[in-house]
C-alpha cells in the first residue's frame, strides 16, 4: 500500500525515475547505451535510493547454486554500443561465479562485431544467442517515437515474445552500466518477488503482457501523439495502472550518475555498491561530485586484459566454447623445452578480435574499387595520418593492441582532424597475446573485412603515390576480367626522415638517380623485389609480365577472394614470400604496373626483426617453418610444388 500511495502522489517524472530505480522488466537497469541513449531522469522526491526504507542489507540475497545458469538480455545496435557492451561484460565476468547465457538483440553491424568477438574470446561457461533486431521492428514500428534511440528504444517491450518459451527469468541490462559485484546476487533477488514481475517471463506470458503493453500504448498515444522517452513512456503507463507490478530494489543496484540525481545520498550510506549506471548523455563526462572515483572504476574494466577472463569455473561442468577443447589438447602437446616452442604456441593462439572498432561507412559498390589492406601495432600509429592523405580510398586495417592501447587508439583517432574525418577506414583490433607478432593472422583479419572487389596488399610503413588509388582502379578496368592477376606495385625506399614525396613517376626517377631514393631493400634483401625488373619499369608504358622466383615478395593488387596468408609465419621473415608462392601455385599472373609506386619510410626496427638478426635460434625456427610450408605445398599441389622446394634449396646454397 505504501508503494501504491507513493505512485499516486508522484507525477510522470517521478514515475520515470521509479522505473529507473526499481526492478522493472526483470532487473531492467535503465538508460540507453551511447548510440541509443535514454534521457537523464529527475530524482524521486530528492531521494536517489527510490525507496529509502529498503536498505541493501534488508534485501541481501543468498547466492544461487554454484552452477545455476544465469540469463542476461541486452539490446545492442551500432558501433559505439558494441564497444560499450564489452566493458559491461568484462565487469560481469570479473565478479561472476556462475555460467552465463547472453541473449543479444542486435542489428547487422553489432552482430558481425559481437559474433566474432565472443567466438575468438573463448570464455568458458558463457553461451551467446543472437536475435535479429530488424525482424523485431514490425512489432513496434506502429508506436510513434521521438526519442533519438528510434525503434531500438522500444525493443525491450517485446522481449517476452521473442526469448525462448523455456526461459522463465532474465536480467535485462543496458550497455552503460558497470558491475562492481557478482551478478548472481541480482539474480537471486528474483526469489523475493510476489505477483507479476516484468521479465519474470513465465508470469508475464501468463498475464498477457503483450496485450497489456499494446493496450496501454494505444491509450497513451491518444494524448501523447508520440513517445518521447521510448519504452519508458509505455512502462510508466503500465505502472500507473498496475503498481503491483513494481518491486523496489536498494539504490546500490543502480547508482545513477546523471547530473540531476542525488546519487551521493545513496552511496555515502551504503556499505558497498553493486552497479554503476552512466545514465546521462554525457556518460563519463558527468559533473557528479565523486565522478572521478566512479570513472576510474569504469576505466579499470575498459582497459582490463580480456584474456584474463578466460578462466574456467571450477566445480561446474566445463562448458567450453567451440574449438577450445581441441586447442587445449594441442597446447598441452607442445614441449616447452623445444627451441621453437614460442613459435608453435603463437600459431595456436586464438586472439580476441573486435571488428570495426570505430564507426565505419562502407564504400558504395563499384565494380573496380580497391581497398588498401595493412596491419600495424601501437608503435606505427603515427603513420596513419600520412597514409590517409596519400590514399583517399577505403582501407581495412588490423591493429595489434592491448585493451589499454585500444583506448589510447580510440582517443588518438577522435582527436585527429585527419583520421576522425575518414569514415571509410575500417579499424579491426586484434588483442595482443603471446611473444611474437602474428603478422599474417593480422593480415588475414584485415583482408577478410575488405568490402571492395579488389585489395591492395600493403604495409603500414609504405606511402602509396598520391595518384595510386585512381590509377589502380583504371588499371583494373583496363585489364578486364583477368581474375587471376596480381598487379605488382613497385616498391622503393628512402633513408631520409625529411623527404619530399614525388608527385609523379618522372619525379621519382629523378630522386632515384640522385640517390635520395632506392629500390626497396636493394642492399639487404635484393631477391625480394629484383624480379620486378626496375630497369624495365623505368621505360615501361604498359603493364608487363614477370616470373616468380625464389624469395620474391612484391606488394600486389589482387581480387578479394585471393588465397589467405599462411598464419604459421609469425614474427619476422618470409610472411609475404609464402603468400606470393601460393599465388603463383594457383596460377596468378604477375603484372607490373608502369606508373604505380609506393615508398617505404624509415623507422626504428621492430622487436621481431631485432631478434631475427641477433638470434640463431630464431633463424633456425624460421627455417623449420619454411620446410613445413613446402611439405604442405607438396601435399596440396603435388609435383607442381617441386619448383618451390628446389628454389629454396638453391637460395640456401647461395647464402
Amino acid at each position: 500500500m505504501l508503494l501504491r500511495g507513493r505512485l499516486r502522489a508522484m507525477g510522470a517524472v517521478a514515475l520515470l525515475l521509479l522505473l529507473l530505480l526499481l526492478l522493472v522488466v526483470g532487473f531492467f537497469l535503465s538508460g540507453r547505451d551511447t548510440e541509443y541513449g535514454l534521457r537523464a531522469a529527475a530524482t524521486l522526491d530528492g531521494d536517489p535510493c527510490g525507496s529509502r526504507n529498503l536498505s541493501a542489507s534488508s534485501l541481501q540475497p543468498l547466492l544461487p547454486p554454484k552452477c545455476e545458469l544465469l540469463h542476461v538480455a541486452i539490446v545492442c545496435a551500432g558501433y559505439n554500443s558494441s564497444r560499450d557492451i564489452i566493458t559491461l561484460v568484462k565487469s560481469v565476468l570479473f565478479y561472476r561465479k556462475n555460467p552465463l547465457h547472453l541473449h543479444l538483440v542486435t542489428d547487422a553491424v553489432a552482430r558481425n562485431i559481437l559474433e566474432t568477438l565472443f567466438r575468438t574470446w573463448m570464455v568458458p561457461a558463457v553461451a551467446v544467442s543472437f536475435y535479429d533486431a530488424e525482424a523485431l521492428k514490425p512489432l513496434i514500428s506502429w508506436v510513434p517515437n521521438k526519442h533519438y534511440s528510434g525503434l531500438y528504444g522500444l525493443m525491450k517491450l517485446v522481449l517476452p515474445s521473442i526469448l525462448p518459451l523455456s526461459l522463465a527469468r532474465v536480467i535485462v541490462l543496458d550497455t552503460d552500466v558497470t558491475f562492481s559485484s557478482d551478478i548472481a546476487e541480482l539474480w537471486t533477488l528474483f526469489a523475493r518477488f510476489s505477483g507479476v514481475i516484468l521479465m519474470r517471463l513465465d508470469r508475464l506470458r501468463q498475464t498477457g503482457w503483450e496485450e497489456m503493453w499494446k493496450l496501454m500504448a494505444r491509450r497513451e498515444l491518444l494524448t501523447l501523439m508520440a513517445t518521447s522517452l521510448a519504452d519508458q513512456d509505455i512502462f510508466n503507463a503500465v505502472i500507473k495502472e498496475h503498481p503491483e507490478l513494481v518491486h523496489p530494489l536498494p539504490c546500490v543496484w543502480n547508482v545513477q550518475l546523471s547530473d540531476h540525481t542525488l546519487a551521493e545520498r545513496c552511496y555515502l550510506e551504503a556499505a558497498d555498491l553493486k552497479v554503476i549506471h552512466w545514465n546521462s548523455p554525457k556518460k563519463l563526462q558527468v559533473k557528479n561530485k565523486h565522478a572521478e572515483f566512479f570513472r576510474n572504476l569504469h576505466l579499470t574494466f575498459l582497459g582490463y586484459d580480456g584474456k584474463l577472463l578466460r578462466r574456467e569455473l571450477f566445480g561446474c561442468p566445463n562448458q567450453l566454447p567451440p574449438g577450445a577443447e581441441q586447442l587445449q589438447q594441442a597446447l598441452a602437446q607442445l614441449d616447452e623445452e623445444e627451441p621453437c616452442f614460442e613459435f608453435r604456441q603463437q600459431q595456436l593462439t586464438v586472439h580476441r578480435v573486435h571488428l570495426t572498432f570505430l564507426a565505419h561507412e562502407p564504400p558504395p559498390p563499384r565494380a573496380h574499387d580497391v581497398t588498401l589492406v595493412a596491419q600495424l601495432s601501437m608503435d606505427r600509429l603515427q603513420m596513419l595520418e600520412a597514409l590517409c592523405r596519400h590514399w583517399p580510398g577505403p582501407m581495412s586495417l588490423a591493429l595489434y593492441l592491448t585493451d589499454a592501447e585500444a583506448q589510447q587508439f580510440l582517443h588518438f583517432v577522435e582527436t585527429s582532424p585527419v583520421l576522425s574525418a575518414r569514415k571509410d577506414v575500417a579499424y579491426h583490433v586484434v588483442y595482443r597475446e603471446g611473444p611474437l607478432y602474428p603478422i599474417n593472422q593480422l593480415r588475414n583479419v584485415a583482408l577478410a573485412q575488405a568490402l571492395t572487389p579488389y585489395v591492395f596488399l600493403s604495409d603500414i610503413d609504405f606511402l602509396p603515390a598520391y595518384s595510386l588509388y585512381d590509377s589502380l582502379r583504371a588499371s583494373i578496368e583496363q585489364l578486364g576480367s583477368r581474375r587471376k592477376a596480381a598487379l605488382v606495385v613497385p616498391a622503393f625506399e628512402t633513408l631520409q626522415y625529411r623527404f619530399s614525396f614525388p608527385n609523379s613517376k618522372a619525379e621519382l626517377l629523378t630522386l632515384l638517380d640522385a640517390g635520395s631514393l632506392h629500390t626497396f631493400r636493394y642492399h639487404e634483401w635484393p631477391q625480394g623485389h629484383m624480379p620486378t625488373d626496375y630497369p624495365r619499369w623505368r621505360e615501361a608504358q604498359a603493364p608487363y609480365r614477370v616470373q616468380w622466383s625464389a624469395d620474391y615478395e612484391p606488394y600486389v593488387v589482387v581480387s578479394r577472394d585471393c588465397p589467405r596468408y599462411d598464419p604459421r609465419f609469425v614474427g619476422f621473415g618470409w610472411n609475404k614470400v609464402a603468400h606470393i608462392i601460393e599465388l603463383d601455385a594457383q596460377d596468378y599472373e604477375l603484372l607490373v604496373l608502369p606508373e604505380a609506386f609506393s615508398i617505404h619510410l624509415p623507422h626504428a626496427p621492430s622487436l621481431d626483426i631485432s631478434r631475427f638478426r641477433s638470434s640463431p635460434t630464431y633463424r633456425d625456427c624460421l627455417q623449420a617453418l619454411k620446410e613445413e610450408f613446402h611439405q604442405d605445398l607438396s601435399r596440396r599441389y603435388g609435383s607442381a610444388a617441386l619448383k618451390y622446394l628446389t628454389a629454396l634449396q638453391q637460395s640456401q646454397s647461395r647464402a
